[in-house]
């Protein structure tokens, strides 16, 4: 399994594997935003103790109230969308978040043992596509994003932008997730679907590459 979101050094990346269609960026819509007086995303962080409490950005938020935590997997909200790195479908705007978006917080060591437990809870894995890490642990590093981070690129996909500069404004390294991933981040939220938002990463992943 890879791990795209953790709050310690993790190895390896994410690539999908799904059917690639060809796609414009000219025949996408541009990037959508939520209309005034929305409602917030609820977002629900699973935190299973396996990391630094005073380093974990999950608890963070849930201090300021931004996320709700908890270590009761029954607390899971059923039909809401589980950021899954082994999801085969990317997130994309054409998702269902009403009942919410969860992000499970453990070390990358206890991941191939702790995600399956999820499996179970009626839930819509979703992965997020090639993004790079702006937190002081993974600067600069692809796919090995925290909890904040996955929130808030979950978040600007579906089109809730200012949700997503909220969660990151809890942190002073906040702002340069953004600023490192606006190309990419701005390109997927324009993407229909999850085939579309894969098919725009692959210029980033041939990027990577090619340096």
């Amino acid at each position: 399994m890879k791990k795209i979101y953790s709050e310690g050094n993790s190895e390896g990346k994410t690539v999908f594997s799904e059917n690639k269609i060809s796609i414009s960026g000219a025949g996408n819509p541009p990037h959508p935003t939520a209309p005034p007086g929305q409602k917030d995303v609820r977002l629900y962080l699973y935190y299973a103790n396996q990391c630094d409490p005073k380093k974990c950005s999950g608890k963070k938020l849930a201090k300021f109230d931004l996320v709700r935590l908890y270590e009761n997997i029954g607390q899971t909200p059923k039909g809401a969308i589980l950021m899954d790195p082994r999801a085969e479908k990317a997130i994309s705007r054409e998702d269902n978040f009403k009942k919410g978006i969860v992000v499970l917080d453990c070390s990358w060591e206890h991941a191939e043992e702790t995600f399956p437990v999820l499996d179970q809870m009626n839930l819509q894995q979703r992965a997020l596509p090639y993004l790079l890490a702006a937190n002081p642990i993974n600067f600069g590093r692809p796919f090995r994003l925290n909890s904040a981070e996955a929130f808030a690129a979950a978040l600007y996909i579906l089109g809730r932008k200012e949700q997503a500069e909220k969660v990151l404004s809890k942190f002073n390294w906040g702002h340069s997730f953004l600023e490192l991933n606006e190309e990419p981040l701005n390109d997927y939220a324009a993407a229909k679907n999850s085939t579309e938002v894969v098919e725009a990463q692959k210029q980033y992943i041939d990027f990577d590459t090619d340096e």
